[in-house]
């Protein structure tokens, strides 16, 4: 078989394991072809890790896509990475696919691929490829997750697509068909993502409670990527950073993590019926005032401050609701009115084995250069 690339490095951001899964499928593709492979997580990459890399190197950007975007952090790492200058580099993505019946469907990648690729691309790198997985998403704070028959289809399906994907482009082909084929849905949810990146994210962050059934193990803790939840008051606390990736609720052994969906009503409500007619008035005589009523300046000015509002609301509801949690009975009604409580609700992470490939699991190391997370 011929070589077309001497080494494969790959850097992942993975919050219950599909991003981190899927460059282990694409490590095994390199495995059999005998690149020299290093695969890691963006928040555990050391660049002495690769020291020995000559030759010819394939780069790979794996993430999940959040707000169809990829994640802060993700992004902060693609702006300061440089390593191998001018290398050609894939980009792709995990993104929430369904099943329907027998039929597989797509998820929106918005611009978790395209900004990065734009971003890589001014960088001075090659991209070769870009490609969408559509693996089932673990945002179970807006849905339960997927049930595991289903899961382990939709994880048999997309690792033999993964792996054709892989032999392609460590063929040194080019592959951008899939990622363009939904484009024009991707371009109409684009303002989403934007909106997510700004405002969206911080909001989310501020809606995460560990309920009575906290043990303070810990766990959470210790392994989000951010190091986003602290300890306030002897209770989980979860700060601006969180980039909502997932982790602590789906793997929480005491499904103690919880979104606070009763909070979060309450609070849309009075900022939609309360807080925003009252915001409207004071800037439209503001507009009026210092703008002759320009439309286009009460748009923006309203949209700054209704935002701006929006989070200072949602930051001191959560600094008050984290206070009221203390108290047993008040813990119990709050977590006793959240969805993510009720046993229906299913947390997601992808499973360590399935029928397909039982030999590969999510948790081992994938090449003796390889760095698990």
């Amino acid at each position: 078989m011929e070589k077309h690339y001497d080494n494969l490095l790959i850097i992942y951001c993975s919050g219950t394991g599909n991003s981190k899964r899927v460059s282990e499928w694409i490590v095994q593709e390199a495995q059999s072809r005998g690149l020299k492979i290093h695969v890691s997580s963006y928040h555990q990459f050391n660049p002495d890790d690769i020291a020995g890399f000559k030759g010819k190197t394939l780069i790979g950007f794996f993430s999940a896509t959040h707000g169809f975007n990829m994640p802060h952090s993700m992004l902060k790492f693609l702006f300061t990475f440089k390593l191998f200058k001018g290398s050609d580099v894939f980009i792709g993505n995990t993104r929430a696919g369904m099943k329907l019946s027998k039929l597989f469907l797509p998820g929106l990648s918005g611009i978790a691929m395209y900004f990065p690729a734009l971003i890589m691309l001014i960088k001075g790198y090659k991209i070769k490829a870009m490609y969408p997985v559509d693996l089932p998403s673990n945002w179970i704070s807006l849905h339960p997750g997927i049930r595991r028959k289903v899961v382990d289809s939709m994880v048999q399906h997309y690792e033999k697509l993964t792996k054709r994907f892989a032999a392609k482009v460590l063929s040194g082909k080019r592959v951008f068909l899939k990622s363009f084929v939904l484009l024009p849905l991707d371009i109409l949810v684009a303002p989403i993502a934007i909106g997510y990146y700004f405002v969206g994210r911080f909001i989310l962050a501020k809606t995460f409670i560990a309920n009575y059934n906290c043990n303070n193990c810990g766990l959470c803790m210790e392994q989000c990527p951010t190091q986003s939840i602290i300890l306030e008051h002897n209770r989980p606390y979860w700060k601006f950073t969180c980039e909502s990736c997932m982790k602590c609720m789906n793997f929480c052994p005491e499904r103690a993590i919880e979104t606070a969906h009763s909070m979060v009503f309450l609070l849309l409500f009075v900022l939609i019926a309360l807080v925003n007619p009252y915001l409207s008035a004071k800037v439209t005589d503001l507009v009026a005032l210092l703008f002759s009523g320009s439309k286009l300046a009460f748009e923006s000015l309203y949209f700054v401050v209704q935002w701006s509002v929006a989070l200072v609301f949602f930051f001191l509801g959560y600094k008050l609701l984290h206070y009221l949690m203390r108290f047993p009975r008040i813990n119990k009604i709050i977590t006793f009115t959240t969805l993510t409580t009720w046993k229906f609700w299913r947390r997601y992470k992808i499973p360590s084995r399935v029928s397909a490939n039982p030999h590969v699991s999510a948790h081992s190391d994938v090449s003796a250069h390889s760095q698990s997370v």
